[in-house]
């Protein structure tokens, strides 16, 4: 018979939830099951945190990008813009009061007006605040800096088209001015020979052709120019000096018509006899004549000696006698 000492007390097992129980790990020690789940939540959110900090990296490296390409693009801008105005406010300006008339070519004119009409792009510059913002903004700035680029050039080849017609038509004009200045010169050396003042003219006119002759061919106007200068100067010397040989023989001219009128006058008042005139009085039938007149040209025994003819018809009138009209002869 077994006291109650010796009584063994029976246990019951004790159940565990389910949710609890885990596979043995491999180490032979037990997890329990609700780690993985956790383990995995935290997993996650590093993950979505790392990707979150990935991203605004990325983000951020792609906007420091954007930024410094639109940078860039607006530098480029400004620079190709500075250049295209440098030209238009300085020889295109100048080229531009070039007239029609003043070149070679007048369509020269016409395409410069042309490309002085075009419109140059409105800047905006990197305004916007994102990475796409600054890209599409960069991409209008290229364009605008490929417009300035482009227009410079072709704005350059109008003005240099002006400038270069501008320079040949001065050179055609030099040269036919030469020419027909070495035409007058020719002619008034040939006219002018013995017929100036000074010969030392014509030499000179004639040293002035030959020089002019042997530029007249050239491509440089300015000395075109003064080769026609020095002609024209020639030709006013040579023509001074016929000038003054005409004047000076003009009044040689007239100095010897008035020495020869004064040569004449001194001897026509002379002695002489003047006046007097022998008439014979109708009505007499002894033929009395009547003597009218006088004598002059001197006094004194010449004029004294100067016989005194008496025509009266009867030739014994040794007094004064009355003769109509109330005339006196005087012997």
């Amino acid at each position: 018979m077994m006291n109650e000492n010796d009584k063994t007390e029976i246990l019951e097992p004790v159940e565990t939830p389910a949710e609890n129980i885990t596979e043995p790990s491999k180490d032979g020690r037990k997890c329990p099951k609700w780690l993985l789940p956790l383990v995995a939540a935290v997993c996650a959110v590093i993950l979505v945190v790392a990707g979150i900090i990935g991203w605004n990296a990325y983000s951020g490296a792609k906007l420091a990008e954007a930024k410094e390409a639109c940078a860039t693009a607006a530098d480029t801008v400004r620079n190709n813009a500075n250049e295209y105005n440098a030209l238009l406010n300085g020889d295109a300006a100048d080229a531009a009061a070039v007239k029609a008339e003043q070149v070679k070519d007048s369509k020269t004119v016409e395409s410069l007006g042309k490309e002085l009409k075009a419109m140059a792009p409105e800047y905006e510059g990197c305004v916007a605040e994102n990475a796409q913002g600054l890209d599409a903004a960069a991409v209008k700035l290229n364009e605008q800096a490929d417009w300035y680029e482009t227009h410079e050039k072709s704005l350059s080849k109008a003005v240099r088209a002006v400038v270069e017609s501008k320079a040949a038509k001065r050179l055609d004009d030099a040269k036919t001015n030469l020419t027909a200045k070495l035409d007058e010169a020719s002619k008034l050396l040939a006219d002018s020979d013995g017929k100036v003042a000074d010969n030392a003219t014509r030499d000179a006119l004639s040293n002035a052709i030959d020089a002019a002759n042997g530029l007249k061919d050239g491509n440089d106007p300015a000395k075109i120019d003064g080769a026609r200068k020095t002609v024209e100067d020639a030709i006013n010397g040579v023509a001074a000096s016929v000038q003054a040989k005409t004047d000076a023989d003009a009044q040689a001219a007239a100095a010897a018509a008035q020495a020869q009128a004064q040569a004449q006058s001194a001897y026509n008042g002379g002695s002489s006899y003047s006046g007097g005139a022998y008439g014979r009085t109708e009505g007499s039938t002894s033929g009395s004549n009547t003597y009218r007149g006088t004598t002059s040209g001197g006094s004194g025994p010449a004029a004294a000696s100067v016989p005194k003819p008496n025509l009266n018809g009867s030739y014994g009138c040794t007094e004064d006698c009355y003769v109509p009209p109330n005339n006196l002869i005087q012997h």
